[in-house]
């Protein structure tokens, strides 16, 4: 990245702050059991943890909305807990981290989603993941819960400047939201932004839509290698999904960039070196493509920005945010 390009980018970091997002999806606990290995058992081949700490972070949709408080935005959610513990674990923490709980609809009839990673700590820079539990419903949310969330964003859509819809494919992001998200979205001429995680086919009219190759290449039955494979994947869903673009995250290959005006980019890994975690790394891009284009940002900056971003977080553990501090001396580094 050249000096000017630096500069140009770097402009757009403090603009991203004070950005109001309903963030509509799934939520998640995100538990961590960190142990020290002090033997074999001798029972079954494995090491025998002896506990060193429990952590706990907000998950799924909550983490796209933890990263825009992170940049100083204001995150309000809407999504589903159940009436438990962890319930109560996740609003603590959503809390902590200035996260907007309005819209949390309690479903009696379901766990609130939990996963619990297993870790072995030991002499490396980052505690290794043994095994993960996760602890969570599937099934469709039934009609009166469905009506309740259909509420909240009604109440709660006229007082923020986007929606961004976070789909972990657990039941909040079914059609009738999501339309009803869309319409009233674009009823106000607001923005509205989606991690679709695979099922393309209910966001039709967003503004920007994005997915990873493995959710496309299943989504489009293809194979992309080429980057005119990337090219023509990301053109075919601006035209199917009437979408004014597309970001196709890559892995250690970076991301691609569709969109509407023409452009096709493909933005190498800002980070390719010290990647300890890519736990979220997803969700740090759309996020902060979304304030970059609230901002003004074209699509290609925010794009820019959030490859930059996605390099942060994967040097951390677990769902990770970036603040602008952060950001900036990222790109001042490029």
């Amino acid at each position: 990245m050249t000096c000017e390009a630096q500069r140009e980018l770097m402009q757009w970091v403090p603009r991203l702050a004070n950005a109001r997002v309903l963030v509509i999806g799934d939520l998640f606990l995100d538990e961590y059991i960190v142990g020290r290995a002090t033997r074999l058992s001798r029972e079954a081949p494995i090491p025998v943890l002896e506990l060193v700490r429990r952590s706990y972070i907000p998950g799924g949709a909550a983490n796209p909305a933890h990263n825009i408080c992170a940049l100083g935005g204001q995150a309000t959610l809407v999504g589903l807990v159940g009436r438990d513990a962890a319930a109560s674990q996740l609003l603590s923490e959503l809390h902590k981290a200035g996260m907007d709980a309005e819209g949390v609809v309690v479903d009696e009839s379901r766990p609130t989603t939990t996963k619990t990673r297993i870790l072995a700590e030991g002499s490396l820079h980052f505690p290794q993941q043994l095994a993960r539990i996760d602890h969570l419903d599937r099934r469709i949310v039934g009609d009166a819960i469905e009506a309740e969330l259909l509420k909240r964003i009604e109440r709660l859509l006229p007082g923020v400047d986007a929606v961004l819809v976070s789909d972990y494919q657990t039941g909040v992001a079914g059609p009738a939201v999501v339309r009803a998200a869309l319409e009233a979205t674009h009823a106000r001429h607001k923005l509205c932004t989606v991690d679709a995680q695979g099922s393309f086919e209910k966001y039709v009219g967003f503004d920007l839509i994005k997915g990873n190759r493995h959710e496309i290449e299943a989504a489009l039955d293809c194979r992309l290698s080429s980057e005119d494979d990337y090219r023509r994947a990301g053109e075919r869903l601006l035209y199917d999904l009437k979408a004014g673009a597309v970001i196709i995250t890559r892995g250690a290959e970076g991301l691609s960039l569709i969109s509407d005006t023409g452009d096709h980019i493909h933005l190498p890994a800002a980070n390719r070196t010290e990647v300890f975690d890519v736990t979220g790394a997803g969700d740090t891009v759309i996020a902060v493509a979304t304030l970059a284009l609230l901002a003004g940002a074209n699509a290609t900056e925010a794009a820019r920005l959030a490859n930059c971003a996605a390099g942060l977080v994967v040097r951390k553990l677990g769902n990770a945010v970036v603040t602008a501090e952060e950001l900036t001396q990222a790109i001042a580094h490029a």
